[in-house]
């Protein structure tokens, strides 16, 4: 690691020298590649420049320790090299932290996907409920939210919901959320009392852009038709709403929430980028599957990640075994206590693996 990390101080060096070159400052393009290296690398060379400042200490005050005879001057150092040496092995692990390799999409948007499962018109209010929730945290972070596409039952449920997230690092504090969510609860319909389990399915896709994922167009049939509501109802007179269908994989896309078949056309097309996008990334991921079988936040559709027990007020993370009991919290989009969790989880993993 230590090899690595003289490695980069090498580079910053050697970075910090080129921004400030007159002549490479004149070419705006290259000049603003090596800025954006150098603030790549910056947080990981000033932790160690901290680690090898406490290093220094600890060295300065070993010496002490040795030539000092003053029994009060040595007391005072043994407690600052406990201290320091604290210090020191904390600041390893966060630059152990620091050098695990970074996920290329954590910083991109996010398109996120949910879809009603099992539990007919209670799988669709569930549904509602976890677009709310995803909303709200949204907003908690200052992101923006930007509807896709909305499938509505007649019940005030989803049957699908696309939205866009445009935030710093959205991807990399949703990307988790992928997989099977499970409710138990007593539905409003249910005279009763029996509590009922139904289920809604989360993707969360990066935003790609045209040069991530290139689409021929003539893979694509375009079919254009009239948007309609809840029961089937026209709610436009002309054929606004966009259906995408990718002939080589079989990717249907449709949206219709906006009045301009154009602007819904762009927004499928950005929908159809991410999905093929993720399908090229299941499609990498099955080749490390035995290294992802320990991993949290695989982002198998399959997998069941997560139940909301409405009785005890419970939130359980099938992934970590980590339950809280702040329900009502949760889905008002408090979610952080379980995402750093699972991000924690996952670095452990990774420790382990570049041990």
């Amino acid at each position: 690691m230590f090899d690595k990390l003289n490695f980069i101080q090498d580079k910053y060096d050697s970075l910090s020298l080129k921004v400030s070159d007159p002549e490479i400052i004149a070419n705006q393009a290259e000049w603003k590649k090596y800025v954006k290296e150098l603030s790549d690398i910056e947080t990981i060379v000033n932790k160690y420049k901290e680690y090898k400042k406490f290093k220094e200490e600890i060295e300065a005050t070993k010496e002490i320790l040795e030539e000092s005879s003053d029994s009060e001057l040595r007391e005072m150092a043994k407690s600052e090299l406990n201290d320091l040496e604290e210090k020191l092995m904390y600041t390893q692990e966060e630059l152990r932290l620091l050098m695990l390799p970074k996920d290329p999409n954590d910083e991109k948007n996010v398109i996120l996907e949910i879809r009603a499962g099992a539990g007919g018109d209670e799988a669709g209010l569930f549904g509602s409920d976890l677009l709310r929730m995803y909303m709200r945290y949204a907003e908690r972070n200052g992101w923006k939210t930007e509807m896709m596409e909305m499938n509505e039952t007649g019940v005030g449920g989803i049957k699908e919901a696309i939205i866009l997230i445009k935030g710093k690092g959205a991807y990399s504090r949703l990307k988790y959320e992928s997989g099977v969510h499970r409710v138990q609860r007593i539905p409003t319909t249910e005279s009763g009392g029996r509590i009922h389990t139904s289920t809604a399915t989360v993707a969360v896709l990066p935003e790609v852009d045209d040069v991530e994922v290139d689409i021929n167009p003539n893979d694509v049939r375009v079919d254009v038709y009239r948007s309609s509501g809840n029961g089937g109802q026209s709610v436009n007179t002309t054929d606004s709403a966009v259906r995408l269908t990718h002939i080589p994989t079989g990717v249907v896309v449709t949206c219709q929430d906006e009045k301009s078949q154009l602007k819904n056309k762009e927004k499928a097309f950005k929908v159809l980028r991410a999905r093929l996008f993720d399908i090229k990334m299941q499609e990498q991921n099955k080749e490390i599957a035995a290294e992802r079988k320990n991993q949290v936040g695989t982002g198998d559709r399959s997998e069941r990640i997560r139940t909301y027990n409405f009785p005890q007020g419970r939130v359980s993370d099938h992934r970590i075994n980590l339950t809280i009991y702040k329900l009502d919290y949760f889905l008002d989009g408090d979610i952080d206590e379980v995402i750093d969790a699972l991000i924690t989880s996952f670095q452990a993993e990774k420790l382990k693996e570049v041990q």
